[in-house]
């Protein structure tokens, strides 16, 4: 009963979020308001919901593989990889091409950035039985991607900087129905394999000797798993840039309100929230006049949430000395 109460609450929660980014933006300086609506607000309020629910999505499985609170779904370096891609576009159009075309080279590349940081990853899980070592090997691999991405920044004149900054910022403006699509086809790939191993991941919370012991192979697992998150942040990152703490954040509230870490039953309300913390995190960005990047109003809502979850750990520690 307290699932659905739970599930039928965050939508409405949602559905009343929605209503409120759809009334927030610019006038779109004298545009029909059925332009404003379908061309602008409309893509921006579906791609804030399909990408706060791929992080969220994305995350809960990486803190279920790496047994760790706060990982997120670029800790294996598909958002450092997609930066690349990036800088690599922007450095080699730079102002040569015009803004559309230029903007679409930019998601292009970033995309095959995420592609290839996720196909390293996939080959490395399937090759290892450990997740520290996975882990390491991500982490280190964001470091290498992060190293070239600030060689070409150098490199770079103030044009070319300027989309790149523009992107890495993060935002859910800009992009088009077919770019929604493509986020929408990869969070329907990720829930399915999430969905497909649900309660092997379940037992993955207790580690992979006690998976092995009950006849779950937990390669298997985190290759299924990283193949479906990594596919979901590189989408997400490349269409939208690197929005972070929104793949923390929401999973640790579906496991408090559903009081359980039961797969099948935190999954849906994952979605929920993720969906939600992007929407409330568009609507602050666009209450200004001048309106704020979306990875930094992310940021002023993740940031005390995560302390939040941080702090009774530091004082348990206080007590216990």
């Amino acid at each position: 009963m307290r699932r659905y109460r739970t599930l039928t609450l965050l939508s409405l929660a949602v559905l009343l979020l929605v209503v409120m980014d759809l009334c927030c933006g610019g006038s779109g300086f004298g545009m029909p308001e059925e332009v404003i609506f379908n061309k602008i607000r409309l893509p921006r309020v579906l791609t804030a919901i399909l990408a706060g629910a791929s992080l969220s999505l994305a995350g809960l499985q990486m803190q279920t593989l790496f047994r760790n609170p706060l990982a997120d779904p670029h800790i294996m370096g598909v958002s450092a990889g997609a930066g690349t891609g990036a800088a690599v576009a922007t450095l080699l159009v730079g102002t040569s091409l015009p803004a559309a075309l230029s903007g679409l080279t930019v998601v292009s590349a970033a995309f095959a950035g995420a592609l290839l940081t996720s196909v390293l990853v996939v080959v490395v899980a399937s090759r290892t039985r450990s997740a520290t070592t996975l882990l390491i090997f991500g982490v280190m691999l964001g470091f290498v991607f992060s190293a070239v991405t600030s060689i070409l920044e150098y490199s770079a004149n103030a044009e070319s900087l300027k989309v790149f900054y523009s992107w890495s910022a993060g935002s859910f403006t800009g992009n088009g129905y077919d770019g929604i699509a493509l986020i929408a086809a990869a969070l329907a790939a990720g829930l399915a394999l999430a969905l497909l191993v649900n309660r092997d991941l379940d037992v993955a919370l207790f580690g992979d000797e006690y998976s092995l012991m009950s006849g779950i192979d937990p390669s298997r697992t985190r290759n299924i798993s990283m193949i479906g998150s990594c596919l979901m942040a590189g989408a997400v990152t490349a269409f939208c840039g690197p929005i972070g703490f929104a793949g923390i954040v929401a999973p640790h509230i579906a496991r408090f309100l559903t009081g359980s870490s039961v797969h099948i039953r935190t999954i849906p309300v994952s979605l929920l929230t993720g969906a939600g913390l992007s929407l409330v995190a568009d609507i602050l960005s666009q209450v200004f006049p001048t309106p704020f990047p979306v990875g930094s109003t992310m940021a002023i809502i993740g940031i005390p949430i995560i302390m939040y979850i941080l702090l009774p750990v530091h004082w348990a520690g206080r007590k216990a000395l």
